[in-house]
This record gives C-alpha cells, sequence and structure tokens, in this order.
C-alpha cells in the first residue's frame, strides 16, 4: 500500500528520492520502495528522513508506534494498546486485506477507518470477491441503545449522527455478494475488527469515547479461547441485527 502522506510530505518540499536518500544515505530505490510499496525504514533512518521532512515520524510510519508487548497467562494475547488512538490505521487495514474466509466489524460507528482509509469499502469488496465472507454490523441511530451511550460519553446526540454517518458509508455495500451490512439495537461493550483468526477488540469504558479505550490484539490459538469468546459474542449481536438495504 502506498505511503501518500510521504509522498505528499517530499512533493511539499520539492524532495527528489535521489536528494532525500543523499540526505539520509541510503538508495534511491530505499525511498522509492517506502513511497510506492508502504515499506518502512530502519528507526533510525525514519527519524532523520521525518526530521528532514519536518514532519512528525509516526505520521509518516505508524508501524513505528508499537505496541506494549502482552505479558499475560492467555497465548491469544498478541499485544495491549493503551488507547485505540495509538494503533496505527496501516496495521487494522493490514489485518483485513489478509483475510481469506472471514471479515467481522462490530461498532457503533467507527467512522474513523473511512475517514483515514477512504479506500475501505473498495478493499472489502477486492475481499468478498475472493471468497471471504464479511460482516458489518453499526449501531441503530434511532436505538435507545445508541442514544443511551451517547450520554453515557458525553457527546449527546453526537453518537446518532455519527452512526447515520457509517450508515451512509457502508450502505454501499449492502447487496454485494459475500457482503452483508446490518444494523444493531444492542448494549455493546467492546467493538469488534475480526480477520480470520485474528481480532482487535476495542473496549467500551463509561463516559470515555471509543479512541479513548484499551484494545488488545487477539490471535486464536486454542478452541474456546478469548478469541472464540469475542467471536461468539459476534455472532450473538448478528442474530439480533436488521439487514440494511442497498442505495
Amino acid at each position: 500500500m502506498p505511503n501518500e502522506r510521504l509522498r505528499a510530505a517530499m512533493a511539499a518540499g520539492g524532495w527528489t528520492y535521489s536528494a532525500l536518500a543523499d540526505k539520509v544515505e541510503v538508495d534511491p530505490k530505499s525511498v522509492e520502495r517506502w513511497v510506492n510499496q508502504g515499506r518502512t525504514p530502519r528507526r533510525a533512518t525514519a527519524m532523520l528522513a521525518a526530521e528532514t521532512l519536518r514532519e512528525d515520524v509516526h505520521a509518516l510510519w505508524p508501524s513505528l508506534r508499537q505496541a506494549r508487548p502482552a505479558r499475560a497467562a492467555s497465548p491469544e494475547l498478541v499485544a495491549l494498546y493503551d488507547k485505540r488512538a495509538d494503533i496505527p490505521v496501516p496495521a487494522l487495514v493490514d489485518m483485513l486485506a489478509q483475510a481469506g474466509e472471514h471479515i467481522d466489524v462490530l461498532v457503533y460507528a467507527a467512522v474513523f477507518l473511512h475517514e483515514a482509509y477512504p479506500r475501505l469499502n473498495d478493499l472489502l469488496r477486492e475481499r468478498a470477491a475472493d471468497g471471504c465472507a464479511v460482516r458489518i454490523a453499526i449501531g441503530d441511530p434511532d436505538s435507545p441503545q445508541v442514544r443511551q451511550r451517547g450520554e453515557e460519553e458525553q457527546f449527546g446526540h453526537g453518537i446518532e449522527s455519527r452512526c447515520r454517518l457509517a450508515l451512509m458509508h457502508y450502505r454501499p455495500l449492502a447487496g454485494t455478494p459475500g457482503i452483508e451490512v446490518r444494523t444493531h439495537a444492542t448494549t455493546l461493550y467492546n467493538s469488534i475488527y475480526r480477520a480470520d483468526d485474528q481480532a482487535m477488540v476495542n473496549a467500551h469504558v463509561w463516559g470515555v469515547n471509543a479512541y479513548g479505550a484499551p484494545v488488545w490484539h487477539l490471535r486464536r490459538s486454542e478452541p474456546g479461547g478469548m478469541f472464540d469468546t469475542y467471536a461468539s459474542s459476534f455472532d450473538a449481536v448478528w442474530d439480533t441485527a436488521t439487514p440494511v438495504r442497498g442505495a
């Protein structure tokens, strides 16, 4: 996936591949791969390049903002993020892009995905065309559960508007072979982003927007483990959800 932020930063400063390569002492082909293939340089090189371009290194290469390694008894817990905002969006997108069988998204709105990655619908269509079953469940903006969540996180009617915006984003996918979009009216204790045997689980904390709440990255390794618990939770909500008609 091309690094458009890096491309834009170089263009704004008039930097060519060769000029930036000379400055950070790498081959011009390396810089070209950073831009066109989304490769991430070594941390020291990335920091020097970011300083040269007068950009934040984590804005150019979000994957350098590492999650804390999980120290827990569960072998399924891969990493723990203090806040959802700490997750590099490319890491979440890459997880979805690698799915071959299942993509499940259970949220109230999560409009940050489309805002940060405008090609999300295209990605989901591509995965579905390759045989991946895609299920998207978003909050029903007219449900009392959504209104209550808005009051709890002190956003008032803001969450209802975000749910309507999410519905606008996902509605064009309704009716696409391999993709189902539904709205749910449940009290969510977590948002779930699943791709095959991996999942990002975003906790919901009373009075806190989801972007400020912790996320754990799970990888299924045993029947009946943490991953299966959240996968079953998704299925239970899905069974209660209402299909969305296409645009």
